[in-house]
């Protein structure tokens, strides 16, 4: 996973199909996570999140890792792998105020994909947790407001799922 630039895959592929054969090398890729070069950092990151949309059970002990120092990183790839993952776990009270202060934080990010998925993740919060709808709905009109047609496409696809997941739950309700 070392070297090469922002842009390589990295044999991620490879890399993936290795863990997904051998659980006991999670540990190891969270490790990496926390590693100073930041590429190796990202792609560890990247490994792990992919991971958690798979086998969440096998990531849950290293959920941490998500609301931790990698949360705050300064390169963007990083962050979207963070901000992509958050919705797959269940969170503490005291972690989710942090999950939500990290969503927040970056719904304001100048880069755009992370912008669009932290938007996305908090939308997906607030289907559990409707105290996060007035959130949820000034962001999604900053994104409307950005003059990027792809941050609005975004924006008006995550109002489509929320309607959709209101409209699921009051069928449940009745």
């Amino acid at each position: 996973m070392c070297g090469g630039d922002r842009r390589s895959i990295a044999q991620s592929k490879r890399a993936l199909a290795l863990v997904r054969a051998n659980p006991n090398l999670i540990p190891h890729l969270a490790g990496l996570a926390g590693d100073r070069d930041w590429l190796v950092s990202m792609r560890a990151t990247d490994l792990l999140e992919k991971l958690a949309h798979e086998q969440r059970e096998w990531i849950e002990p290293h959920k941490g890792l998500f609301i931790g120092p990698l949360a705050d990183e300064d390169h963007w790839e990083v962050r979207l792998q963070v901000v992509r993952a958050l919705p797959l776990f269940s969170w503490s009270p005291a972690e989710k105020k942090r999950v939500v202060e990290i969503l927040l934080r970056d719904a304001e990010h100048p880069q755009k994909f992370v912008r669009a998925w932290a938007v996305d993740s908090l939308a997906q919060f607030a289907e559990k947790d409707r105290e996060l709808l007035p959130e949820v709905h000034r962001c999604l009109r900053g994104l409307e407001r950005s003059g990027s047609k792809a941050l609005m496409s975004r924006g008006r696809q995550i109002q489509v799922r929320m309607a959709g997941s209101a409209g699921a739950r009051e069928r449940q309700d009745n």
